[in-house]
């Protein structure tokens, strides 16, 4: 279902973790994976006590797909997930610049091997309860591994959760200039690779087969809440299962643990294992 209300929702209260906590989980990584051959084809699983199997979810982070930002930023919301009864698969993939290799297809390859590469990790964790999540440009891999793993696949998420996400890699803004961040990602403009864009905006690959969940500030200056309007529309219109949640926040709001943006991500992921449709026990 599709939350269209007027006015912003405001996110539930939860106890948020003091900055020490979170500075502390930043520097706090899991135990690593490799899923290919190349210096950044890395992952870090965090696991919570005990013997499991625990749900899983999937963290992509944002950055606008360049290599000055890169996984860390999800460590303290890997952390948070931990104490609430979830591991976490933080994963790294190449990225547009500094001789990384990354773009179109790296990048979109990257993510996708090391979300199938999870079913090879030796961990108490269960498969048939995986969730993905990603922010910004995370986002934007999040939705699109979505549309791409079929039933087939080895690791099958049964929802997915974009935070801020570039839902729609055409979108009318600076993005998708010449030189823009957009065009370095995909090798070029829209009008000419029709073709790349067709396969790897989100909003060309609507509805998904999963439940979709998209949360964005009305306040982000960075990622316009248009995004999500028009994916959610647009998914909505061809019954696909999605949900968009607006709340007074920016962009970074959703990766600070902190925040009220953070408290209606873990809110809303327990609702999805109320709801069964993960079928995730709670903490």
């Amino acid at each position: 279902m599709e939350d269209r209300s007027e006015a912003p929702v405001a996110a539930p209260a939860h106890d948020a973790p003091g900055i020490a906590r979170v500075v502390l989980d930043a520097l706090r990584g899991g135990r690593r994976h490799r899923y290919a051959e190349h210096r950044w084809a890395q992952c870090e699983l965090h696991m919570p006590r005990g013997a499991g199997p625990f749900p899983v979810v999937v963290m992509i982070h944002g950055g606008s797909w360049q290599p000055r930002f890169s996984k860390v930023v999800m460590r303290p919301l890997c952390r948070d997930l931990v104490r609430r009864g979830w591991a976490a698969w933080n994963i790294e993939y190449r990225r547009v610049g500094g001789g990384q290799g990354g773009g179109w297809p790296a990048t979109f390859d990257d993510v996708e091997a090391a979300i199938t590469y999870l079913a090879e990790v030796d961990a108490p964790i269960d498969l048939s309860r995986v969730v993905l999540l990603g922010h910004s440009a995370g986002g934007q891999l999040a939705l699109w591994a979505a549309s791409q793993l079929d039933s087939g696949a080895p690791v099958r998420p049964g929802a997915v959760i974009a935070l801020a996400a570039v839902a729609n890699l055409e979108f009318r803004e600076s993005l998708t200039q010449p030189g823009g961040i957009v065009n370095a990602l995909m090798g070029g403009a829209p009008r000419d690779l029709p073709e790349r864009y067709a396969a790897a905006n989100p909003l060309r690959n609507v509805p998904l087969s999963i439940p979709a969940l998209l949360i964005h500030g009305t306040n982000d200056t960075t990622v316009s809440v248009g995004h999500s309007r028009q994916y959610a529309e647009a998914a909505g219109e061809l019954g696909g299962e999605v949900d968009l949640v607006e709340l007074e926040a920016g962009h970074r709001d959703h990766i600070d643990p902190r925040s009220a943006a953070w408290a209606c991500v873990t809110e809303r992921l327990d609702k999805l294992a109320a709801s069964r449709v993960i079928g995730v026990r709670g903490p």
